[in-house]
Order: C-alpha cells, then sequence, then structure tokens
C-alpha cells in the first residue's frame, strides 16, 4: 500500500487508511489490523524501522490466517462492505484492489 492514504495528521512518509464511519458495521478489530497492516507495509523507513515493520507484519498475517468458519465469513463480507464504500467514495483503484484482494494477498483464504 503506498503512502497516498495517509491522514493530514500523519507525519510524512507515514501510511494511514483512511477512517472508516462506524454506521458501515465493520467489525472494529478487522479495521484495527488493517490499519496497522497500512501503516507497517506502506510507511517509509525513515517513520519505521522496516526489519521491525516487517517481523510485526510477519504475526500480522500469521494471525488472520487463522480465521475460519464463521469468522472468515465475516471478515470476507466486512472487506466486501469496505471496497464498495471505498467504490463509492471514489477512493483510487489500487485502494480498492488491495481491499478486494487483502485476503487473497496474504494466504487468508
Amino acid at each position: 500500500m503506498d503512502e497516498s492514504l495517509a491522514a493530514d495528521e500523519a507525519p510524512d512518509g507515514a501510511a494511514v487508511f483512511p477512517l472508516i464511519p462506524p454506521e458501515l458495521g465493520v467489525h472494529p478489530l478487522l479495521l484495527a489490523a488493517l490499519h496497522a497492516y497500512v501503516f507497517l507495509e506502506g510507511s517509509e523507513e525513515a517513520v519505521l524501522n522496516g526489519a521491525v515493520a516487517e517481523e510485526a507484519m510477519h504475526y500480522l498475517v500469521t494471525y488472520l490466517q487463522r480465521l475460519k468458519g464463521a469468522e472468515l465469513k465475516r471478515v470476507r463480507e466486512d472487506l466486501e462492505t469496505l471496497a464498495s464504500f471505498a467504490k463509492s467514495e471514489k477512493w483510487p483503484k489500487q485502494q480498492i484492489r488491495f481491499l478486494q484482494e487483502f485476503l487473497t494477498e496474504n494466504g487468508i483464504e
């Protein structure tokens, strides 16, 4: 993910996922994981140590790969909701694709 997701308050080089309104009903833990993922994956070396970020990403993805059954179904539905929201808000295509491909790209299916 690139730094174009950075919020106004974020330092230069920090990748930040946009704030998602509670009305969407997306599980807060998924949103927290996505925010952490985008920050770790997309932030520049000046913002955080690459080796440390890579290790943290490894654990984050490993934990998400444990999702099964109803929990995984909920995450799939929430990601579809987020992708639809992103389209309606006219987010850049790469950000929509990130949401659509998140599970597959991280071996979570």
